[in-house]
């Protein structure tokens, strides 16, 4: 007898499978995943930005490049 143990995914692993479907296997993308995914990232960068919290892409590059 075979029982089933693997937990239903959240939306947004199942979102987060999609885009992986999609940016390595060219899968296509689906409005509705894309929607829910910039609205969490939108959200995200406004709770840092309430923070405080800046991130400099470019400063940490350079600082990665000179501990080299």
């Amino acid at each position: 007898m075979s029982t089933d143990t693997e937990k239903p995914l959240t939306q947004e692993e199942a979102d987060h499978r999609h885009m992986m479907e999609h940016a390595f296997k060219g899968a296509p993308l689906d409005p509705e995943v894309a929607k829910r995914v910039h609205e969490r990232a939108e959200k995200l960068r406004e709770d840092m930005r309430k923070r405080g919290v800046k991130i400099d892409a470019v400063e940490l590059i350079r600082q990665s490049r000179e501990e080299i």
